[in-house]
């Protein structure tokens, strides 16, 4: 299984990125994907999931400006993220499997490498 993160960068405030987790080894229709973020010197947190049947979830501080969204048949998931702030700097991961409580790490069993994302003037 590799789940394969990409697209972060340096963008200025009020900009966007859209960062792409593309799957191999498994199937983003049957595994929920997690998108999870660490900014320096603090722990992991959760920021979005999709789940198999396309229900999606938000952390609280990335709602209305970030939308996840799943590509089938390029075994892809996307994150959309608009209207970035400086506090949106950190390395963001993703990870698969069968979560209960979505944006909490533990309960995913596969994780990518991260792409680090810099909000930055």
């Amino acid at each position: 299984v590799q789940l394969q993160a990409s697209g972060g960068g340096l963008v200025q405030p009020g900009g966007s990125l859209r960062l792409s987790c593309a799957a191999s080894g498994l199937s983003t229709d049957v595994y929920a994907i997690g998108w999870f973020r660490q900014a320096p010197g603090q722990g992991r947190e959760g920021v979005s999931c999709i789940k198999p049947d396309g229900s999606t979830f938000y952390a609280h501080s990335v709602k209305g400006r970030f939308t996840i969204s799943r590509d089938g048949t390029q075994n892809t998931v996307y994150l959309q993220m608009n209207i970035l702030k400086p506090e949106d700097t950190a390395i963001y991961y993703c990870a698969a499997g069968f979560p209960d409580l979505v944006l909490r790490e533990a309960e995913y069993d596969y994780w990518g490498q991260g792409t680090l994302v810099t909000v930055s003037s």
